[in-house]
């Protein structure tokens, strides 16, 4: 019996099964004999070739491959070693070939991609000139503002000590002005930037007080007295309100009493944006604000001299030279 005639194994295996079943007797010479052709069958039993004959046949039944279930593919298997042949040494297997790469493609001069890459290349340079240029403003209005607060902190600490009289008179109303003022305390600081922003100093700040003898009474009618109180306000002047009010609680007069006391402040503030330093002043030269424009080239010795003449009331040049 042989693995190419499953017909005849299967009907042998039946027929003693049968026999079994039927309670017949058969011989022990039959029996050992069919039982010596299963076990040379089983032996015999092609297990891989059965395999592969029963993919081929699932294939061709189920469409996933060759309709023709006759067709016969070729076995793609390793040669069976004998036993006095030695197995050969494995080898790693052979590296893939690198995909080769193909050459870009020459871009035509005077074409679109060159005609932006030109474009880009001057917009690249436009950008650094501007950058490099808005590095150097800022830089420059940095260094002018710390010299303009060494030169404060300096100022404010000699004359705390000199406390020196400062001869300018600060109008208020026709004949009243407050005047013969003496220096009493000033003070300098600065502010910078965030770190993450560069650190610059942005704002350099100065403020002082001038004090005088006695107080200045000025009185008001009607509509007057609120206006001149609140330009009191802006001035920062400090100051005593008496009211007098008619039978309706309307205030037909009042009397001011007025301290001559003036508080004077100056701020140096950086325009990075518009390349400059702004000095915004009260009470400086006059009651009120001031407004200067400078440029940080115009910050010199000179420049800070006579600030420092202005500050003191002696005759200047500040105007002049802040319009450098």
């Amino acid at each position: 019996m042989s693995n190419s005639d499953p017909a005849s194994q299967l009907s042998a295996i039946s027929q003693a099964i049968r026999a079994k079943r039927e309670r017949k007797s058969p011989t022990t010479q039959d029996i050992e004999a069919l039982e010596a052709a299963l076990v040379a069958d089983i032996e015999a039993f092609d297990l891989d070739a059965a395999e592969r004959r029963a993919r081929r046949e699932y294939l061709a039944s189920s469409g996933a491959g060759m309709s023709d279930s006759e067709l016969v593919f070729p076995e793609i298997a390793p040669k069976k070693l004998s036993a006095a042949q030695p197995a050969p040494a494995s080898e790693p297997p052979p590296a893939e070939p690198a995909l080769a790469e193909a050459p870009l493609p020459t871009i035509a001069a005077g074409g679109l991609l060159d005609q932006l890459r030109r474009q880009a290349e001057i917009r690249q340079r436009e950008i650094h000139s501007a950058l490099a240029e808005r590095t150097a403003i800022n830089e420059a209005i940095d260094q002018a503002l710390k010299h303009i607060f060494f030169f404060l902190h300096e100022l404010v600490q000699q004359l705390n000590i000199v406390k020196p009289g400062i001869p300018r008179d600060y109008p208020l109303l026709e004949q009243h002005q407050l005047s013969r003022l003496d220096w009493q305390e000033g003070f300098a600081d600065y502010r910078t930037q965030s770190q993450s922003a560069g650190a610059l100093v942005e704002l350099v700040s100065f403020s002082y007080r001038l004090n005088g003898p006695g107080l200045l009474a000025i009185g008001r009618d009607g509509p007057a007295v609120e206006r001149f109180r609140s330009m009191l306000f802006d001035f920062g002047l400090p100051f005593t309100c008496k009211e007098f009010k008619n039978e309706r609680q309307y205030v037909e007069h009042a009397e001011f009493e007025i301290r001559s006391d003036v508080s004077v402040s100056v701020r140096w503030r950086a325009d990075f944006a518009k390349g400059a330093i702004i000095v915004e002043a009260r009470n400086l030269e006059r009651l009120g604000s001031t407004l200067y424009t400078l440029r940080p080239e115009a910050v010199d010795q000179a420049l800070l001299d006579d600030f420092g003449h202005v500050v003191l009331g002696q005759p200047n040049r500040f105007r002049e030279l802040a319009k450098r």
